[in-house]
């Protein structure tokens, strides 16, 4: 199914949980340095992200992790995972969830959104709306950290039931790191952090 025009499809059951100083979504162990407002959080591969305080961490399952930036309405909600809607966040993929971020859970490729589903998911911002279809608007490399670039893609998706509302869906993947971030709520700074990011 193109999902330019048609549905998008459902997701397996995830449960929430938070995560502590001692989880991360790879076998590393993830550490939150707070200093001057500030916070570091390390990913896979030795990729770390300089974020606000404020934000709140939750590892969903193996190679999910979400970053809550603002209101959530269920942010420890258990079975809808990447469906829940009306939480302010991004996400941090592994190889995992980029094994199966497709339509009928097949591999992720930056040619199409990322959603593993298999019926019409709520819309993110309005629990009211159902997502009906994506299109591409914007393409290209975006920086992440020095010496690296992600295949960057903004997809303008349609929320719609006795309304219309309209979304973009960010997403930046580094296929040889296997790292995938999605974002779509427009996170303010989630750019010039990405860029500003760390390897070790």
């Amino acid at each position: 199914m193109n999902l330019t025009t048609g549905p998008l499809r459902g997701l397996a059951a995830l449960t929430l949980t938070a995560v502590t100083a001692s989880t991360m979504i790879t076998t590393p162990v993830a550490a939150f340095a707070a200093e001057s407002g500030t916070k570091s959080l390390h990913l896979r591969k030795g990729l770390t992200l300089t974020i606000p305080k404020s934000w709140k961490v939750y590892k969903v399952e193996k190679d999910w992790l979400r970053v809550v930036t603002g209101s959530c309405a269920r942010p420890g909600a258990s079975g809808f995972g990447f469906r829940e809607p009306e939480c302010d966040s991004f996400w941090v993929m592994g190889p995992e969830a980029i094994k199966k971020g497709d339509e009928f859970f097949n591999a992720y490729t930056p040619d199409r959104p990322f959603y593993p589903s298999t019926d019409v998911p709520p819309c993110p911002f309005d629990k009211d709306l159902s997502l009906i279809g994506y299109t591409l608007a914007s393409k290209g490399l975006r920086q992440i950290g020095p010496g690296r670039k992600a295949y960057y893609r903004n997809w303008s998706g349609k929320c719609a039931n006795h309304k219309v509302k309209y979304l973009n869906q960010r997403e930046w993947f580094l296929p040889k790191s296997k790292i995938l971030i999605i974002d779509q709520w427009n996170t303010p700074g989630l750019s010039t952090i990405l860029k500003n990011a760390t390897w070790s």
